[in-house]
């Protein structure tokens, strides 16, 4: 054989292996791209046909006297003007028990009375780790005193407050903390899940609606939580604000809430729900309370159609049921910065579910 048949021939091969490699290269592109292709089909998959949501809202007196609103006028208007008929309601230690050992929930009888006439079903937030900033709510008195004894009082406060209310047959659960936990967010004591059964043991034994354990939807795997609550509530937010990174998206699809809640209630048959109990829509307030950012920065993180495309998010996961986190603002805007569209589109929902 001449050299350059030799030559030849060893090109051929060459080029053969050549083809061969581009042709596995092509089929690994092709393979990767609809491999790509259904996980965005999967993890954007709408999970809200035939699925009717129940909607809710939480509402905070702290939070509505914050914005320097009437916090009756307002809660009468969230029942007869928006017409909401589920209700998220946190009981704050530091106003019912100013005293050791001196309980006065007369606030609170009004609104869940209120609610009753109504026809609106309450949840009821009890503990110390509660809905809206710096998330714990301890009395003063509390300060002196260790945290074994603290955590006595606490326990005396959950069986003051179930004894005061279960007479209430528009109370349908019990939610014992709020996000109890998650380390990292609010001015509180470290997380403690075993002082967090005592608490959930003595409510199942004082009556026996459903517990409601919160937590967080975007930092938490739920495992912890799902094996505690006959309930997981988890929050659902878009945008939020850090100041090292300012507004940040969550690129989590409606699937990574619906498959991790099938997932959690798969290995925990006793978990009867997983419900959203905590869905933005309103700013991220950044490092300041509401009322001292303009409009401008406040509709920067929720404006009109982030509100609708939130609203959108929580029917695509499926879940049944939803509570609204931001009323207090929708009414702080129309009644103080006339600017109703936010308490509009909420209206809308309850109207949707009439027709």
């Amino acid at each position: 054989m001449s050299i350059i048949k030799i030559i030849l021939a060893i090109f051929k091969r060459k080029l053969l292996r050549f083809k061969k490699g581009r042709l596995v290269f092509w089929l690994l592109g092709i393979f990767l791209t609809l491999l790509l292709i259904f996980i965005i089909v999967i993890f954007t998959k709408d999970f809200s046909q035939d699925r009717q949501m129940e909607w809710g809202v939480t509402f905070s007196k702290k939070y509505a006297t914050s914005l320097k609103l009437n916090w009756q006028k307002t809660f009468l208007d969230i029942l007869y003007d928006l017409k909401a008929d589920n209700l998220r309601i946190p009981i704050y230690w530091d106003e019912v028990e100013k005293e050791p050992g001196v309980y006065d929930f007369t606030d609170y009888d009004w609104m869940i009375d209120t609610a009753k006439l109504s026809k609106a079903k309450v949840v009821l937030v009890l503990g110390r780790r509660l809905p809206r900033w710096p998330e714990c709510f301890a009395p003063a008195w509390t300060k002196s005193l260790p945290d074994s004894e603290v955590k006595e009082k606490i326990l005396k406060l959950l069986a003051e407050e179930v004894k005061h209310f279960k007479d209430y047959d528009n109370i349908w659960a019990w939610q014992i903390e709020n996000e109890p936990l998650l380390a990292f967010f609010g001015q509180c004591p470290k997380p403690d899940k075993e002082f967090l059964k005592q608490e959930i043991d003595l409510v199942k034994n004082l009556d026996s609606r459903p517990v409601i354990v919160t937590d967080s939807g975007e930092l938490s795997g739920w495992f912890r939580t799902g094996k505690l609550a006959d309930i997981l509530g988890t929050t659902m937010y878009r945008v939020v604000w850090n100041k090292h990174l300012g507004y940040m998206y969550y690129p989590l699809p409606p699937a990574y809430y619906r498959y991790k809640a099938d997932l959690i209630q798969k290995f925990n048959p006793q978990l009867k729900n997983v419900i959203i109990s905590e869905l933005q829509v309103e700013p991220w307030s950044e490092d300041t309370s509401i009322p001292l950012l303009s409009l401008e920065r406040q509709f920067q993180s929720m404006g009109l159609e982030r509100m609708k495309m939130n609203l959108r998010f929580a029917k695509a996961t499926g879940f049944n049921k939803a509570y609204l986190w931001g009323v207090e603002w929708w009414y702080w805007l129309k009644t103080k910065h006339d600017r109703p569209e936010f308490w509009q589109l909420g209206k809308s929902l309850w109207l949707d579910k009439k027709n």
